[in-house]
């Protein structure tokens, strides 16, 4: 999915975060008692209608509802271009639900006898295949489907043909060079970060375990028994005539994602009506060979932060009304939502064929929960602007250390380009003020005179990032010292240094360098920091401060990142 993340000072643009993106990472609002106006027919077509026709965050959203009552899909909007209105049958990709069926297909393979939670994934594997190892500990099947193994969010020899299909030219001999080069960073089964990786892996270990690809396998041992005949990878004419469009956040059509090689973590299609069977089986009401796997999947627990655990391939938050079991998934083009609480019997199934700003979790968890939903993105209208207009605005602005955007125009079109990241195109609302149509994030240039860029500041997530306009070939200035900088000793500043937790798949890294310690978030440049006191540091890029707690050694257990006006807790990494 395309993001623009705004971590500590800067941004990345264009971000692909892989099938599912990140899964929610922090435990909804306080369930309320399920009110059967919030789960009406009627107020859920007001969502959706709001959502695609209003707030233009969807091309077409299918909402699946059961109970012990009823089973109900909602859809408004379209599959594409065509017209064609969205269903229950209409097929969308599902991303990172997928990594809920391969846990239910590891939980059943253990159920058979043939395999074992806690064997090494390379005992399933082909013959001379090598997985790393650290400290002489193996990467388990269990480790894979917690995203424990040590493994990253995706491999890095992902050297992608095609940006908008990454995962479609990655094949098995390129994911077994990058295993048997990759030295883990961190301890197997001892922290909570989300992989594509390590999932794709479970999937493709299992497959072979089992003799089969793994699509025909999951066919045979999961989908097949669920009577899910719509769920599959490979569409037959019939299902590819019912196969949705998926769209940007601009509501442009976008290719279909491919992934042959990690297809465990994210390659199914489906439909809200397949979903709404898995879901069923789920809540126990109605009878499958699987029943016991999908309880076994929920038995073993490992923390995930923020109040949340992940079992076998769902995350878990502990209510006293029940278990809130879920998982979300997100392609270029799509978003998915399943979710179910075996106490109150309810399920949840939210499809939408556009990975919109706003996303469909917040949809799903309202319907279960009551949670608020999301507030829009402002409507932003683009005006034309001459050539002339753009040309005075092109050149290069100083986000912060080594972090550059490149303002550049091509024909009638502005485009915007951050260090190491894709191009994005702006649109202007004015001669000096600009938007993304893929994330809510703006851009307002100050100019001098005459009307040349002076600098340009960028709006997102509440924050006002300013960079100055860069002379030719001058790089971007270095951050100012505060006033006040603590004078620690090494061991002061080695007590600091880790890797904390911040959220599933982002980690704050704290180094030190000589008399200097430095702070990097998952996906960002790396910036330098300075200790208030031996347990507080501040970032002068943007006003961002962390706070740390010290253990009985002396040495920092977490940190509590300020900003924004939120404290964000991370616990250190083993």
């Amino acid at each position: 999915m395309r993001n623009l993340i705004v971590g500590l000072a800067a941004a990345a643009l264009a971000s692909l975060a892989g099938p599912g993106a990140v899964a929610q990472t922090a435990a909804p609002a306080k369930p309320t008692s399920v009110s059967a106006d919030r789960l009406s027919d009627a107020a859920i077509r007001q969502i959706l209608v709001q959502r695609v026709d209003h707030d233009r965050q969807s091309r077409g959203i299918v909402v699946g509802v059961i109970d012990a009552q009823s089973r109900r899909v909602i859809a408004h909007g379209v599959t594409g271009a065509g017209g064609e209105p969205v269903s229950g049958r209409t097929l969308f990709e599902i991303g990172s639900v997928t990594k809920a069926l391969t846990s239910l297909l590891l939980a059943d393979m253990v159920r058979r006898g043939e395999v074992k939670l806690d064997d090494p994934v390379a005992k399933h594997l082909p013959p001379g295949t090598v997985v790393p190892t650290r400290n002489g500990k193996a990467i388990t099947l269990i480790d894979l489907s917690t995203h424990t193994s040590g493994l990253p969010r995706l491999p890095s020899n992902m050297a992608m043909k095609d940006p908008l299909n990454p995962y479609a030219d990655y094949t098995d001999a390129q994911l077994d060079a990058f295993l048997r080069d990759y030295v883990l960073t961190r301890d197997i089964g001892g922290t909570y970060e989300y992989s594509n990786l390590g999932v794709g892996l479970l999937g493709r270990a299992l497959a072979y375990r089992a003799g089969g690809d793994y699509e025909t396998v999951l066919r045979q041992r999961v989908l097949t028994p669920l009577g899910m005949g719509d769920t599959a990878i490979i569409l037959s004419p019939a299902q590819a005539a019912r196969f949705s469009s998926g769209h940007n956040a601009a509501l442009e059509a976008t290719t279909h994602w491919d992934l042959p090689s990690l297809a465990g973590a994210g390659a199914l299609r489906s439909t809200a009506d397949d979903l709404l069977k898995l879901t069923a089986a789920e809540l126990g009401l109605v009878d499958t060979p699987l029943k016991a796997a999908m309880a076994d999947q929920l038995v073993p627990r490992r923390p995930v932060g923020g109040g949340v655990e992940v079992a076998l391939g769902w995350h878990v938050w502990s209510t006293p009304e029940g278990d809130i079991v879920t998982h979300s998934g997100g392609t270029m083009g799509f978003q998915s939502f399943v979710g179910f609480n075996r106490k109150t019997g309810l399920g949840v199934v939210v499809l939408s064929n556009t990975a919109g700003v706003m996303g469909v979790d917040d949809i799903g968890l309202h319907l279960m929960t009551g949670q608020p939903l999301k507030t829009p993105p402002k409507t932003r209208v683009a005006v034309p602007l001459p050539a002339a207009a753009f040309d005075k605005l092109v050149g290069r602005y100083g986000m912060a250390p080594g972090v550059v955007m490149t303002i550049r125009r091509d024909g009638e079109r502005m485009l915007g380009q951050l260090t190491g990241q894709p191009t994005v195109e702006l649109f202007a609302e004015s001669p000096t003020t600009f938007f993304l149509k893929v994330v809510d994030a703006q851009l307002t240039f100050a100019v001098d005179a005459e009307g040349r860029g002076t600098a340009v500041t960028l709006h997102q997530n509440g924050q006002n990032t300013t960079a100055p306009r860069l002379a030719e070939g001058a790089e971007a200035p270095a951050p100012p010292r505060p006033a006040k900088v603590a004078a620690l000793s090494v061991a002061e500043l080695d007590a600091l240094t880790g890797r904390y937790a911040l959220a599933p798949g982002f980690v704050v890294t704290v180094t030190r360098k000589g008399q200097s310690l430095f702070a990097q978030l998952t996906g960002q440049p790396e910036f330098e920091v300075f200790p208030e006191s031996t347990t507080r540091v501040v970032w002068t890029v943007v006003p961002a401060a962390a706070s740390f707690t010290l253990g009985p050694d002396g040495k920092a257990v977490s940190l509590t990142l300020h900003q924004g006006g939120r404290d964000m807790p991370a616990p250190r990494q083993p």
